[in-house]
């Protein structure tokens, strides 16, 4: 596996991890749903802040959380 992408998902795992840690897993569908939605809200407001083309660090830590949310849907609702 590349090494950027092993250090990636690494980096998704302690979030979910954490997350985990602090709230429990997703009651439902449209509980899972609306924090995927703000996570990605937030993701956006950090992208709509750039003039830049590459992602900076903040971009680059609410992509994690989006996918760490992601994850913690699927955990909580399969």
């Amino acid at each position: 596996m590349d090494k950027k992408i092993k250090q990636l998902l690494e980096e998704i795992e302690k979030e979910v991890e954490r997350g985990n840690s602090i709230y429990p897993l997703f009651s439902s569908c449209h509980e899972g749903y609306a924090v995927l939605k703000e996570e990605v809200d937030e993701l956006w407001d950090e992208v709509k802040k750039s003039k830049g083309v590459l992602a900076n660090d903040e971009m680059i830590a609410e992509a994690i959380q989006v996918a760490a949310m992601a994850i913690k849907f699927i955990i909580s609702l399969s």
